[in-house]
């Protein structure tokens, strides 16, 4: 070996560096997750994720085009719903001219060619902020599934390329892939939120729609019960393996930095696409660093978007789609 070989030489300068890299980052590898909110004119900063807005549907279809510009081809759509629609059956979400079901259409319209990709999931449409029905004080999963159904249709009926369940039901892939076979709508896809862990790096994402499970008693606190535990790593691949053989066309592990041996795992078992969430407080803890002098804000967000690429991810939703795309583009 030394000194016969010498790793140094393939390391000597930026030329020889590029030349030897293994792993490539380009706009096209990102996924932008937007937040949609009523009215006309409306750009709602998020103050604990700084640069990222709730928009109406008018902004919501400017930044689209300014995305597509970039290079960007996906993105992932969530709205704010008002409090006066939500209720526990959650039927506001398949309502076809729904805030969703508008801003598909709009999104569609505008940019053909964005991929669009909105999320699945009761959450933001629960007067209990959980991502299903309750039902004798806990969320009931086949009741949960038959809503989920509905609102996956609408969404394909109103644009949708693909449909995006983060709410981790059993079975919730099978009944959607049925579902939207019985519609017509063969060619929509499924991207599976397969192994959504229950973290705590969600709280920023739950401030941007006030979508935080509610205290009470009398169902449970938190999401422990659908989401996955922490500690676990071969129920990850086991969930990955069920949703691709009930038909998921691409798996998603749920959070992004602090899960890269998951995201390996997942690489490693399934034969599709795997879509790796680089969440709400990963993206806080770089900007609230970079804001105090602690950290280079473009080389860490850089540095995390390679790593996510390097552990297995095909595509990386994440909030700083925008920003490394124009970086990219320098």
């Amino acid at each position: 070996m030394f000194p016969l070989h010498r790793g140094r030489r393939l390391r000597v300068n930026e030329s020889m560096r590029s030349l030897v890299r293994e792993t490539t980052l380009s706009p096209s590898d990102f996924m932008f997750p937007m937040f949609i909110a009523e009215g006309e004119n409306v750009k709602i900063g998020i103050p604990s994720m700084p640069g990222i807005f709730r928009r109406s549907i008018d902004l919501t279809v400017e930044e689209i085009k300014e995305l597509f510009a970039l290079g960007i081809r996906a993105v992932n759509i969530y709205v704010k719903v008002s409090e006066n629609l939500k209720d526990n059956t959650g039927k506001e979400a398949w309502n076809k001219d729904g805030l969703m079901q508008e801003a598909i259409r709009a999104i569609k319209t505008a940019c053909p060619e964005m991929i669009v990709m909105p999320d699945v999931a009761l959450d933001p449409y629960s007067i209990y902020g959980h991502d299903g029905i309750i039902t004798n004080g806990d969320v009931e999963n086949d009741s949960t599934n038959e809503a989920l159904v509905k609102m996956a249709v609408s969404h394909a009926e109103a644009g949708a390329d693909f449909v995006a369940p983060s709410d981790m039901m059993d079975g919730r892939v099978l009944r959607l892939r049925q579902g939207l076979d019985a519609a017509g709508f063969h060619n929509v896809g499924i991207m599976s939120y397969s192994a959504k862990y229950a973290s705590a790096f969600y709280g920023p994402f739950r401030d941007a729609l006030d979508s935080a499970p509610v205290d009470n008693n009398e169902i449970p606190k938190d999401k422990k019960t659908y989401q996955m535990d922490y500690a676990n790593r071969i129920e990850a691949v086991k969930e990955a393996l069920w949703d691709v053989e009930e038909g998921a066309d691409m798996v998603m592990v749920k959070p992004g930095i602090a899960y890269l041996d998951i995201v390996r795992e997942v690489k490693n078992a399934v034969n599709v696409p795997v879509t790796v969430f680089h969440v709400s407080g990963e993206y806080a803890m770089i900007k609230a660093a970079a804001e105090r002098g602690w950290l280079d804000h473009d080389k860490t967000m850089m540095e995390q978007l390679m790593c996510i690429k390097r552990a297995g991810a095909s595509l990386i939703s994440t909030y700083f789609a925008k920003e490394a795309a124009i970086f990219l583009n320098k």
